[in-house]
């Protein structure tokens, strides 16, 4: 295999982390990285330009959660402060029997989700223009997702006041943080929210042709053991400022 051959890796990825070799999901994919890369010479989405880079690193690396049965057991997904649409739009793309909600404060960022999933025929993708702190208080969302992942970068105790009011009760959240990232500091926050770090996984061993492939994140499962506490989320901005 040529170092250059992304289209290979990636069919290659989908096989060893999400079990499948359909051709339609892997086109859309590449069409969706071609939409990414299109609309970056515009706006500022992502600083990984190399498409096989963006395939290891964006792909791949949002399909590490795809056989643990946090995801295998979720009907339905958000994705808090989804960019680009990472992780959720690729793993909305290779699973389509799940709903996912794709919700980012950026407004010119969800319609670009939202052109790009009507471009590709999903329909199991909703985009949302909005802030975690006050989408998290609204009865449509709250407590209504069997799980919610996030990328969005910011530590453990505020990711988990954005994150973890989504989520039933018997639900997850799957945060996807660097490997050297300290999770004590974010242990406190987490029971306050009605939650409890259940486990942390490394990125997968990949074999064969992917075998090169070795990422920094770490997914950090945190089971949702309680309702959340009403007065959680804080109001707008609080949560950064004002760490649990």
């Amino acid at each position: 295999m040529q170092t250059n051959d992304y289209i290979t890796i990636l069919r290659e990825g989908l096989l060893q982390t999400c079990g499948t070799n359909d051709s339609e999901i892997s086109e859309k994919l590449l069409a969706y990285m071609d939409a990414v890369l299109e609309k970056n010479k515009v706006m500022n989405l992502t600083a990984i330009n190399d498409p096989k880079d963006f395939v290891i690193k964006h792909f791949i690396d949002s399909f590490s959660i795809c056989r643990d049965d946090a995801f295998v057991n979720a009907r339905t997904i958000i994705d808090v402060g989804t960019g680009a649409g990472f992780p959720g739009f690729p793993l909305a793309v290779a699973f389509p029997d799940k709903q996912f909600l794709l919700m980012d404060s950026l407004n010119k960022r969800i319609r670009f989700l939202n052109e790009t999933a009507e471009q590709l025929g999903l329909k199991n993708v909703e985009c949302v223009h909005a802030r975690a702190e006050e989408l998290g208080r609204s009865k449509k969302y709250r407590e209504k997702f069997d799980l919610c992942v996030s990328r969005a970068v910011a530590q453990l105790s505020t990711l988990s006041e954005y994150c973890i009011p989504f989520v039933k009760p018997g639900g997850y959240f799957a945060a996807y943080k660097t490997k050297n990232e300290e999770t004590e500091p974010g242990e406190n926050a987490i029971k306050k929210l009605g939650g409890k770090i259940e486990r942390i996984e490394n990125f997968p061993e990949l074999s064969g042709i992917l075998s090169f492939i070795s990422l920094d994140h770490k997914l950090i499962y945190i089971k949702k053991t309680g309702n959340t506490p009403g007065e959680y989320p804080r109001k707008a901005g609080t949560p950064s400022k004002n760490p649990l």
